[in-house]
């Protein structure tokens, strides 16, 4: 006795080497991953890296006469510059304080020279 269950052919085809199964290649893991991968990328470490390459270019620029902000909120103007140190004045009559480049946050550049305004 055959049952009409027992009859009919699968719904699906079986699973066989060229043929992946329901979804292919866009319900393999594999594709999800790699997909979640370049998403991070593009949203998280391309925005930060040039954050950093802008950072970096702000930071070789600064020289005698800029005014500068650093990540503390001090407000000064740059008096001397060497490769890694700053000398900074903070106030009228308050000179040599010495700051890391590193923590510059911004940079205002000094009026050029000529520049009566």
């Amino acid at each position: 006795m055959n049952t009409q269950a027992e009859t009919q052919a699968p719904s699906t085809p079986p699973a066989t080497p060229g043929n992946s199964g329901p979804g292919g290649i866009l319900g393999s893991p594999i594709f999800v991953l790699v997909a979640m991968l370049l998403l991070t990328w593009a949203l998280f470490i391309r925005p930060q890296q040039r954050r950093d390459k802008e950072q970096k270019s702000m930071l070789s620029q600064i020289e005698k006469g800029d005014t500068i902000v650093t990540t503390g909120g001090i407000h000064g103007r740059v008096t001397g510059v060497t490769d890694t140190v700053l000398t900074v004045e903070i106030a009228p009559g308050v000179q040599g304080v010495k700051l890391d480049r590193s923590a510059v946050a911004s940079r205002i550049p000094g009026k050029p020279k000529g520049d009566k305004s």
